[in-house]
C-alpha cells in the first residue's frame, strides 16, 4: 500500500508530530498539553516510530489506536528486512538492539507489531477543505505532486537530496498539493522552505517533538 487518503472532514483536530524514535512519554506529555481528545482528533506521525529510544514498543502500541495514523519510515523498513532475515547487523547498528533483548510474550507481541507495520503507507494524502497536505517519511521525490504517481519508494524512505539542496541554498516546492511534510534528518528546529515542512527535531537526541496543529 503506497498511497493513503484521509478527509478532515472526519475529525475535529489535526496534529502531525515528527519521528517518535521510542519517546512515547515525551509524546504523551505534548498530547496532554495540547488537550488532545482520542474522541474526536488524529495524530499522524512521519514514521520512525521505532529504535534509539525507551520505548519503541510502546509507540508501535499507537498502531492499535483509531485516532493514530503513521507513514512508514526507513526504521521500520529494517525492521522488516531483519525480521526476513536481511541486513540484521544494519537494523542493530541503526538502533533496533531493543528487540533482541525481548523475550516471551513481549517479544511476541513486538515481533507481531513490526510485521502489522508492512501495512503502513508510503505516503498519506489528506484533504483539508480546499487544501491538500501530503505526509512521507523521507521525500516526495518529484516536482509535482499527483494521488498514486509511481515513485522510487527506496526515496521515499530514505532519501535527503532535497533536503541537502535546501540546506546549501536552493529554494524547493513541490507542486500539486498545499502542504508536504516530512520526518526522517533530525534538525535542531523545524524547517519551512515554500510548501516544504520538516518536522524531525531529534527527539530522541535530547532536543524535543515538534508537533503542529493542521487542523
Amino acid at each position: 500500500m503506497h498511497y493513503h487518503y484521509l478527509n478532515g472532514e472526519n475529525w475535529d483536530r489535526i496534529w502531525i508530530v515528527g519521528d517518535l524514535h521510542g519517546c512515547r512519554r515525551e509524546l504523551d506529555a505534548l498530547l496532554l498539553q495540547h488537550r488532545f481528545n482520542p474522541q474526536q482528533d488524529l495524530l499522524i506521525s512521519t514514521g520512525d516510530l521505532i529504535d534509539r529510544g525507551p520505548d519503541s514498543p510502546g509507540c508501535l502500541a499507537l498502531m492499535d489506536e483509531p485516532w493514530f495514523r503513521c507513514v512508514r519510515g526507513n526504521h521500520e523498513e529494517m525492521a522488516l528486512a531483519a525480521l526476513q532475515g536481511h541486513e540484521m547487523d544494519l537494523w542493530q547498528m541503526n538502533g533496533g538492539d531493543w528487540f533482541w533483548q525481548l523475550r516471551g510474550a513481549a517479544l511476541i507481541g513486538a515481533r507481531h507489531a513490526l510485521q502489522r507495520c508492512q501495512e503502513l503507507p508510503l505516503i498519506l494524502h489528506l484533504q483539508l477543505d480546499q487544501r491538500i497536505v501530503v505526509v512521507a517519511h523521507a521525500d516526495y521525490p518529484a516536482a509535482g505532486y499527483s494521488w498514486e504517481k509511481s515513485l522510487n519508494w527506496q526515496d521515499v524512505v530514505w532519501s535527503r537530496r532535497r533536503l541537502q539542496a535546501i540546506q546549501s541554498g536552493q529554494r524547493s516546492a513541490i507542486q500539486g498539493a498545499d502542504a508536504f511534510y516530512f520526518g526522517h534528518t533530525p534538525l535542531q528546529q523545524p524547517l519551512e522552505v515554500e510548501n516544504l515542512h520538516y518536522i524531525d527535531t531529534g527527539a530522541v537526541f535530547g532536543n524535543h517533538l515538534t508537533l503542529r496543529q493542521l487542523q
